[in-house]
C-alpha cells in the first residue's frame, strides 16, 4: 500500500511530467533529463525520486499521447462522409506525429513502453482498416491502395515534419491523399 504524495511532492511530480512532455515532444524520447529538471524547476534527484528510470517517465507520459490517437479515430468514425473521415484521420495523425517527436519515436523506433505502443498500434490498425474499408465501399479510394500503403505513407509524412516543418507536412499530406482518391475533383 502506497501513501499519497504530499502536496509539494505531488506538485513537483506534475511539474516534472509537464516539463518532460515538452522536452520529449521537442527532442524525442532521448531528451535530456537534466533539461526536464531545469524546466520543472527541480533538482535532477527529484526527477529520479518520482521516476527512477527514463522508461518509467516515458511510461507515465505515453498513455495520454496514445489516447489522442484513439480520439482521432473516434472523430473519424463519427464523420458521415467516408472520404472526409479518412483524410481527417490521416491529416490529424500525421500532424500530431510530426509535431511530437516523442510520439513518432515511440511508434517507429525502439521504445521502452513496447507493450503500450504495440496495443495502440493494434487498435490503430484495426481502426484504420475499418476506415479504409468504409472509404473503399464508398468508392472514394483507389482500388489498388492497400492498408500497408497508407501506413507507410503516414509514417513517411510524419518523418517529414522534423526536416521541413508542420506546414510542409500538411501540404504534402494533402497532395498524397489527393493521389489516393478514386475520382479527382
Amino acid at each position: 500500500m502506497t501513501r499519497p504524495l504530499r502536496r509539494d511532492a505531488a506538485r513537483n511530480r506534475e511539474k516534472v511530467l509537464e516539463a518532460a512532455a515538452a522536452v520529449f515532444t521537442e527532442q524525442g524520447l532521448r531528451g535530456s533529463l537534466e533539461e526536464v529538471a531545469r524546466r520543472a524547476g527541480v533538482g535532477i534527484g527529484t526527477v529520479y525520486n518520482h521516476f527512477p528510470t527514463r522508461d518509467a517517465l516515458i511510461d507515465a507520459l505515453l498513455p495520454a499521447r496514445l489516447a489522442a490517437v484513439d480520439e482521432f479515430a473516434a472523430a473519424s468514425e463519427s464523420e458521415p462522409d467516408a472520404w472526409r473521415a479518412f483524410t481527417g484521420f490521416v491529416g490529424r495523425l500525421t500532424q500530431q506525429m510530426a509535431a511530437d517527436r516523442g510520439l513518432l519515436e515511440a511508434f517507429t523506433g525502439d521504445h521502452p513502453a513496447a507493450e503500450q505502443v504495440a496495443a495502440a498500434c493494434h487498435r490503430g490498425m484495426a481502426q484504420l482498416s475499418r476506415l479504409l474499408e468504409r472509404t473503399r465501399d464508398a468508392g472514394a479510394l483507389r482500388h489498388d491502395v492497400t492498408d500497408a500503403d497508407v501506413v507507410h505513407l503516414i509514417w513517411a509524412l510524419s518523418l517529414l515534419g522534423d526536416a521541413a516543418g508542420a506546414e510542409a507536412v500538411g501540404r504534402c499530406t494533402s497532395l498524397a491523399l489527393d493521389g489516393l482518391r478514386a475520382e479527382r475533383q
